[in-house]
């Protein structure tokens, strides 16, 4: 999704800002642009700061609840600018467009260019701090994870919230930099209720842990985003954490990917869509092999399936023919 396209969109979507929280409605409150270009989101017309920081405190809640609808992070880009947080307004803005990366929907590239738009924006010139945190970002995109750290520190350090999105970025530095003494763990782990519907936050963490953990971590991340960036290495981190080849991971499948498949297969009658399992079941004995076997085991008694598993049994090989065979004769 282009960004142009996006920003334009996001206007009228925020258009039906009437989310409630506990059956508190938000806000009814027209919307206009902001008047900085670069961070162009609609923001309450007529609300007063205390109105504004009590909406922040609102999408706060929704996300630490679970709740999350594509937006949200450029709405509370505009509050916060109009707050006179030009700092958070940035990570706000970055927070939406890194989620939009997570999904595949939005290249780092376009991520880069927008934060180079704000570091170069008259009307952003004059505020330094908003500055360092596009600098302090665009570290944190590009893996320098020292410098990254060091600038966030700061930034951090200025956050009354435990759960910010500067303090989940600066815990990420300490896991990229292997800190993973129990202090930053149980930090990291602590903010999950906030983060739960962002898969970086999962692929981090499934990156800084180890078995099942990292295991659990990564299954979220591609839960979330199964065809975004960070998948594929966390499918390799479910391989070796499985005692697998690193290798194996490209055939893996999250447990939920699994259930999916085959209720696809079942609603539409059709067993070729059970093709990807008859790779993941080839593969050496694993926690989500045998999961696969255990799940397919049900499908034994409908003929259709059935069939299909002898037949596939009959021109395959070693474990996964055994497999089938097992299978077909439950």
């Amino acid at each position: 999704m282009k960004i142009l396209r996006f920003l334009i969109g996001i206007v009228f979507l925020m258009g039906i800002l009437l989310i409630s929280c506990n059956g508190k409605e938000i806000s009814q409150a027209p919307f206009v642009p902001a008047k900085a270009e670069a961070l162009s989101v609609p923001i309450p017309s007529d609300s007063t700061l205390e109105k504004i920081s009590e909406l922040l405190d609102e999408i706060a809640e929704l996300e630490r609840s679970g709740f999350f609808i594509q937006g949200m992070g450029l709405i509370e880009s505009g509050l916060r600018e109009r707050n006179g947080d030009f700092s958070g307004a940035v990570f706000a803005a970055y927070k939406e467009l890194s989620r939009l990366y997570s999904q595949g929907e939005l290249s780092k590239d376009e991520i880069v260019l927008t934060l180079r738009r704000i570091i170069e924006s008259d009307d952003l010139l004059e505020k330094a701090f908003a500055l360092d945190t596009a600098n302090a970002i665009l570290a944190f995109i590009y893996g320098n994870w020292d410098e990254a750290e060091e600038k966030l520190a700061k930034i951090a350090a200025e956050d009354d919230e435990p759960d910010s999105f500067s303090n989940w970025m600066l815990l990420s530095c300490y896991l990229e930099n292997n800190i993973t003494d129990r202090k930053t763990v149980n930090l990291y782990k602590a903010i999950r209720s906030r983060y739960s519907q962002y898969p970086e936050y999962w692929y981090r963490g499934a990156r800084a842990f180890s078995g099942n953990i990292a295991m659990e971590y990564a299954e979220y991340c591609i839960n979330l985003a199964p065809s975004g960036p960070f998948a594929a290495e966390c499918r390799n981190l479910l391989a070796v954490n499985s005692g697998l080849r690193e290798e194996d991971g490209s055939v893996l499948k999250s447990k939920t990917e699994i259930e999916n498949l085959i209720f696809m297969a079942v609603s539409s009658g059709e067993p070729e869509l059970l093709a990807p399992l008859l790779l993941l079941m080839d593969l050496p004995e694993n926690p989500f092999t045998m999961f696969t076997l255990n799940a397919l085991k049900n499908l034994s008694s409908n003929p259709l399936f059935n069939d299909y598993f002898n037949l596939h049994a009959s021109s395959s090989k070693g474990r996964l023919a055994d497999r089938l065979l097992y299978i077909s004769r439950s």
